[in-house]
């Protein structure tokens, strides 16, 4: 395992990479929603590792996050394209990354959708909790996260995890919340996603719907599955890992 901080995409991002065996597959990318970092993956990149047979694996904290640059200014309605079309391609040549297979969650899965969908080589995408228009309960979810935030205890439980948490829940939290936002859609990103891809949904998630998952599977020119986890909210891989790691292992490894 190695922690480092790597120049990419105009700013200092948090990186660990776990080198793993050569022959294993595809090396794994994982990127984190719209408040997590690094360290917010937990246990599950560990598990998905040893489930696909000691891959290599990178994970990092996106600027504006965790250990990374801290972000300046507010954030535009293309934040995600940005990450998708600028930093995520630099990280990648940087660190000699070429047709990962990517894991996104929530922010993470959009920008997965979007750099795939412009023509970047994948080996594939898992998609968790992903979202491809705004819905108005994802909206709901997120007016709830402000008040949390404001009133309770979200932005205790978050600082320990960011240098600057105010800077990245206000981030995210405000461009979501603006009303040029609405509009916000990446569908047309969909047709040309022809890597094989699996939606991870969890059918009480408050930031999105089944529509979502519906969406992406009409829109999509290459193989897909669905695994939707009955009672789990916006972090299925946390709240039914072992479902999740085991669905990663079929999809890539097929048993």
């Amino acid at each position: 395992m190695t922690d480092s901080f790597v120049e990419a995409g105009g700013g200092r991002l948090h990186v660990r990479v776990d080198e793993g065996r050569r022959d294993a597959g595809p090396p794994v990318v994982f990127l984190h929603e719209g408040l997590g970092s690094l360290a917010l993956w937990r246990d599950f990149v560990d598990e998905v590792r040893a489930a696909l047979g000691d891959v290599t694996t990178i994970a990092y904290s996106r600027h504006g996050y965790g250990r990374s640059a801290v972000a300046t200014g507010p954030r535009a309605v293309t934040y995600m394209h940005d990450e998708a079309l600028i930093v995520l391609p630099a990280l990648l040549a940087e660190l000699g990354i070429e047709n990962p297979l990517l894991v996104g969650h929530s922010d993470g899965a959009s920008i997965s959708i979007i750099h795939a969908g412009s023509g970047h080589p994948v080996a594939g995408l898992v998609l968790i909790a992903p979202h491809v228009f705004v819905e108005e309960v994802g909206l709901e979810g997120i007016e709830a996260a402000r008040v949390a935030y404001d009133d309770g205890d979200l932005r205790e439980r978050l600082e320990r995890h960011h240098d600057d948490v105010d800077a990245t829940f206000r981030g995210w939290n405000d461009i979501w919340l603006a009303s040029e936002f609405r509009a916000w859609n990446i569908e047309t990103y969909l047709p040309a996603v022809s890597a094989p891809v699996l939606v991870v949904q969890g059918d009480r998630d408050q930031y999105g719907t089944l529509a979502q998952v519906d969406a992406i599977e009409r829109g999509v020119a290459g193989p897909f599955e669905r695994l939707v986890i009955a009672g789990a909210g916006h972090a299925p891989h946390q709240q039914a890992g072992a479902d999740v790691v085991a669905a990663i292992r079929r999809f890539v490894v097929g048993s």
